[in-house]
């Protein structure tokens, strides 16, 4: 099969570029001619001053975007696109230039962004609905992108007009990454006939480490609604008794680092973003992984990357973090936000050594059951199967028609 992938970088890599990293060596390595369209919002700083509102209208509608995939698709004509971040330079734009050439469209959400403009349902330091209840400008009234009423408007208007156009009915499937992501999206009107789970996945696998280190680890960015300042406050409540490393950078990494200093944590440790092969090796031999976060995470791949090396998961009971771990089994579960609970359950995981293993060997199992790139390949293809069978494509390749006997075989 020939495949056009479509992502928009971040400026610091996070959980959505590793992702679509991973889907495109996935699809190259199962022998699939793999195309990439890519953009980076590093560029976004060669739009200074004035010039931000050329960019504000480029992220509503980039002409650029049209007319590259327009050449691309008539050249290259691929069996399916598969779109992860369009925000900022690729655009929306890209969903028309795909339905102009009669080419399928499979989206994947990483995030709520079509429902709420700063993507994550959080504000204020607790999650919130209100756009999905009452509508966009509400987030507008709040500033809640950036805590700038200029750029989420921007972004609101973006999503009211495409609304409008219909754009999104254009996308043949959307992919959504658990459960809990699919309810969401079914409340934001989005037909449960085009919404597939399909959750992220670890590859290569880690392995896991027989010798483990003396420290639990959160791994994640420094931002608000990741909530590390509650891990602060437990740790205090600790006592300094057990050593924390804190891996990754973000807007509030200095914030964080002084208020663990006026706290007197000497026993935790920020080691700012490291490469992923490093923080890998910092997971392997961990005791545990603390997931704080209270936004609704879509589905974190370091919980997946914990599971892999066979380390338990404490995590908010909140979103698809509840549905991916499992109380008692593959990890715990605290109370979001709940400092003092969060102290219980770290200093409980601590003292049960023995308990925290069986955890771990769970965690190892649930990752080969589910969350290894053999396991999910076969629903990617089906995925893409559906989309291309769906425009009435009567010309298959033989690249497809081998991957769908691929998908068999995986299937049994």
């Amino acid at each position: 099969m020939k495949i056009i992938i479509a992502h928009n970088h971040y400026k610091q890599q996070g959980g959505e570029d590793v992702v679509f990293e991973q889907e495109r060596d996935l699809l190259e390595r199962e022998g699939h001619e793999v195309l990439v369209y890519c953009q980076s919002n590093k560029d976004v700083d060669s739009y200074p001053g004035l010039k931000r509102l050329v960019l504000l209208k480029k992220s509503i509608w980039s002409e650029d975007t049209y007319t590259d995939i327009r050449e691309m698709l008539q050249r290259e004509k691929p069996d399916v696109v598969h779109v992860h971040n369009i925000w900022v330079l690729i655009s929306p734009s890209i969903y028309q230039a795909c339905k102009d050439a009669g080419v399928p469209v499979v989206q994947t959400f990483h995030n709520y962004r079509l429902m709420c403009p700063a993507g994550t349902f959080f504000r204020d330091g607790k999650t919130c609905e209100e756009c999905l209840n009452h509508g966009l400008w509400r987030s507008v009234l709040h500033g809640c992108y950036r805590d700038s009423r200029v750029i989420t408007g921007a972004k609101a208007l973006m999503l009211t007009i495409h609304r409008q156009k219909g754009t999104w009915a254009g996308i043949d499937y959307y992919i959504t990454l658990s459960e809990f992501s699919r309810k969401q999206f079914l409340r934001g009107g989005f037909p449960a006939e085009k919404l597939f789970v399909k959750p992220n996945f670890v590859h290569p696998d880690p392995g896991t480490c027989p010798e483990k280190g003396n420290y639990g680890v959160f791994i994640g960015r420094l931002s608000p609604e990741k909530r590390v300042s509650t891990i602060l406050n437990s740790w205090a409540q600790l006592r300094d008794r057990i050593d924390l490393q804190i891996i990754g950078g973000g807007p509030e990494a200095v914030h964080l680092e002084q208020q663990a200093a006026r706290m007197g944590l000497t026993q935790v440790h920020f080691h700012g973003h490291l490469p992923r092969e490093k923080a890998i090796s910092f997971l392997r031999r961990a005791r545990f992984l603390i997931f704080s976060s209270e936004w609704y995470e879509n589905f974190p791949v370091t919980i997946a990357e914990a599971f892999a090396c066979g380390i338990p998961v404490i995590c908010s009971k909140l979103g698809a973090m509840q549905e991916i771990v499992r109380d008692g089994h593959t990890g715990l579960y605290f109370t979001p936000g709940d400092s003092g609970d969060l102290a219980a359950k770290v200093e409980w995981a601590w003292n049960n050594l023995g308990r925290m293993e069986e955890m771990g060997r769970e965690a190892r199992k649930e990752y080969e059951d589910k969350y290894t790139a053999e396991k999910n390949y076969p629903m990617l293809m089906e995925i893409y199967r559906q989309a291309i069978a769906g425009r009435g494509s009567q010309t298959q390749s033989a690249g497809f028609e081998t991957s769908v006997q691929d998908v068999q075989t995986v299937e049994g």
